[in-house]
C-alpha cells in the first residue's frame, strides 16, 4: 500500500496531495483575489526600472505591451497547471511567451516574490477598506437622516434590557450614528497602515540595483514606503489592525441589530421592516420574518469570525516572511470585509425604508413608571429635599404602583400627595405632577449637552452632518484619485 501511494503521489516535488490539497485551492484563491493587482505591481516595476536606467526603454516599451496583453486574459479561462508552481510563475511564463524569456526574466530584476506579494495582499486589502467605508458611511448618513426626522419621536430607553427612561429615536439613532463613527475613524486608521509600500524590501535586505522605493510607492497610490526593508516584508501588523478595526465594528453594528430585531417584534411593536425585506412562511400565512435584519447579524457575527480566524493564524508566527501570513490567510480577511460591506449594505435599505410606530412608542414611554426619577427630581428642585430621601420616596411609591398593577398616570395627584404627606413635606400640584408622569417633560428638561432635550439632539446632528459630508468628500476624492492612479499606470506609454 505505501509503495503505491508513493507511486500515485510521484518522486519530485509538488507531490499529488499536494497538488489538490494545496496549490490547486491556492491558485484559485490568487486568480479571484490578485490577479489584477499582479500586473499593477508588474507594470509599476518596469516604469520605475526604466526611469532608473536598469532596463533600456525599448525593452520596457515591449515589456508593458506582453505585460498588457496577458492583463487582458479572462479569469474564467484560467486554471490550475501543474507545471507552475502557483499563479505568479503562470503569469510570468505567459509573459515570457509574449515577450520571450530574457526580457521577462529582467522584470524581475531587484524584486522578490516576498515584497511582491506583501504588495499585492496590501493593495486588495486597500480596495475592501475604502469599500467598506463607502458603504459605512452611507448607513451613517441613513442613520443620521432617520434620527432628524424622531428627535421628537418619544421611546422607551432600556438599561439591563428593563425599560429605564424616556427617551426620543433620534437619541438613540444618534448614539448608533457616533458609534459607527468611531468604527469608521479606526478603519481609517487601518487605512492608513495598510496603504504603505513595501516594494523594494526584495527578499528583506532591498537589492544591489539603484531602484527607486519611492516611484513604485506613488505609481500604485500608496501614501510611504514601508522605509525598513525587513518590517516591509516581515510586519504583519497592517493585517492585525484591519482585523480589529473590522471586529470592532462588526461587534457594535451586532449589538444594535439585536436590538432591532427586538422592536420589530410583534411584542414590542416599534417598527415594522418594509415589504421588501421580509419573508413570509411557507406554512403559517400571517409571518412577516425580518430576515434581511437576521440575516444581517449572521454575516455581522461570520465577519468577525474570519477576521479572528486571521489574526489567530498570526498568533506565533516567526517575525519575517512566512506562508502562514500569506496565501492561506488573505481570503479569511478578504471574506471578513466582503460580509462586513453586505451587513452595512443591507442594513442601509432597511432603516432607509423603516416605518416607525410613533404612536405606539409614545404610549410604551409613559408605561413602568419609567418617568419617576422626575418624580424624585422635583421633589429634590421645588422642595429641596435631599435627593437620597427623594429617592427613597420614589421607590416607595413605584413599588406601591407594581403591586396595584398600575402606570403612574392612574395615580389622581391628591392620591399622590397623601402618601407624601407621611414621608415629607412636599406636596405637588396638578401641574407638577402632569409633568412628571410626562415623557415629553421628561425629555424636554433633559436638556445638558449630549441630553435628550430635541433642541440638543438637533444641535448634535447639525454638526455631525457638516463633519459626515467632509467625511464623504475625502473618502470619494481618494477612491477617485486611486482610480485615476491606476487608469493612468494602465494606460502608461513609453
Amino acid at each position: 500500500m505505501n509503495n503505491e501511494f508513493i507511486k500515485q503521489e510521484g518522486l519530485v516535488f509538488p507531490g499529488k496531495t499536494y497538488v489538490e490539497e494545496l496549490l490547486k485551492p491556492v491558485f484559485n484563491d490568487q486568480r479571484e483575489y490578485l490577479f489584477h493587482v499582479m500586473f499593477d505591481i508588474h507594470r509599476a516595476h518596469v516604469i520605475m526600472l526604466e526611469d532608473q536606467k536598469i532596463i533600456k526603454t525599448a525593452e520596457a516599451r515591449k515589456m508593458l505591451e506582453g505585460i498588457n496583453k496577458v492583463a487582458r486574459t479572462e479569469t474564467v479561462k484560467i486554471t490550475y497547471d501543474p507545471q507552475y508552481e502557483d499563479l505568479f510563475f503562470m503569469v510570468e511564463a505567459k509573459i515570457a511567451e509574449e515577450i520571450g524569456e530574457e526580457l521577462a526574466g529582467k522584470i524581475h530584476i531587484g524584486r522578490s516574490r516576498n515584497d511582491m506579494g506583501v504588495a499585492m495582499y496590501r493593495l486588495v486589502l486597500r480596495e475592501h477598506l475604502l469599500q467598506l467605508l463607502e458603504s459605512s458611511f452611507q448607513l451613517g448618513e441613513a442613520l443620521l437622516i432617520r434620527a432628524e426626522l424622531h428627535t421628537e419621536t418619544y421611546m422607551t430607553a432600556y438599561t439591563h434590557t428593563q425599560p429605564a427612561q424616556p427617551s426620543t429615536l433620534g437619541h438613540y439613532l444618534l448614539a448608533i450614528y457616533d458609534v459607527l463613527m468611531r468604527d469608521i475613524k479606526r478603519l481609517w486608521a487601518a487605512f492608513e497602515t495598510v496603504n504603505q509600500s513595501p516594494l523594494g524590501a526584495a527578499a528583506l535586505s532591498t537589492t544591489g540595483f539603484p531602484i527607486s522605493r519611492s516611484r513604485t510607492c506613488e505609481l500604485l497610490g500608496f501614501n510611504k514606503v514601508i522605509e525598513n526593508s525587513y518590517d516591509s516584508v516581515a510586519g504583519a501588523d497592517y493585517l492585525i489592525e484591519a482585523s480589529t478595526a473590522l471586529m470592532t465594528c462588526m461587534v457594535n453594528t451586532g449589538r444594535w441589530i439585536q436590538d432591532f430585531l427586538m422592536h420589530v417584534t410583534r411584542e414590542f411593536n416599534s417598527f415594522k421592516v418594509a415589504d421588501p425585506y421580509v419573508q413570509v412562511s411557507s406554512i403559517m400565512p400571517q409571518k412577516r420574518n425580518p430576515v434581511s435584519i437576521e440575516h444581517s447579524r449572521a454575516l455581522a457575527s461570520s465577519s468577525y469570525g474570519d477576521a479572528l480566524a486571521a489574526i489567530q493564524m498570526i498568533h506565533n508566527t516567526p517575525f519575517g516572511d512566512i506562508v502562514d501570513t500569506e496565501d492561506d490567510l488573505q481570503p479569511h480577511l478578504y471574506r471578513a470585509f466582503s460580509k462586513a460591506n453586505r451587513v452595512m449594505k443591507i442594513m442601509f435599505a432597511v432603516v432607509t425604508t423603516l416605518k416607525v410606530n410613533e404612536g405606539h412608542l409614545k404610549v410604551m414611554s409613559e408605561k413602568s413608571c419609567i418617568t419617576i426619577t422626575e418624580f424624585a427630581d422635583t421633589l429634590t428642585r421645588n422642595y429641596d429635599i435631599p435627593f437620597k430621601k427623594a429617592h427613597s420616596i420614589a421607590s416607595t411609591l413605584s413599588r406601591r404602583t407594581i403591586q396595584e398593577q398600575k402606570e403612574l398616570a392612574d395615580w389622581k395627584v391628591d392620591e399622590v400627595n397623601s402618601m407624601l404627606k407621611d414621608l415629607c413635606d412636599g406636596s405637588f400640584n396638578e401641574e407638577e405632577w402632569k409633568k412628571i408622569i410626562s415623557s415629553e417633560h421628561f425629555v424636554e428638561v433633559r436638556r445638558i449637552q449630549g441630553g435628550p432635550n430635541p433642541n440638543e439632539v438637533k444641535r448634535m446632528i447639525e454638526n455631525r452632518k457638516l463633519r459626515l459630508l467632509e467625511d464623504i468628500k475625502d473618502l470619494q476624492l481618494i477612491i477617485e484619485e486611486l482610480a485615476a492612479k491606476r487608469k493612468e499606470l494602465v494606460n502608461f506609454r513609453l
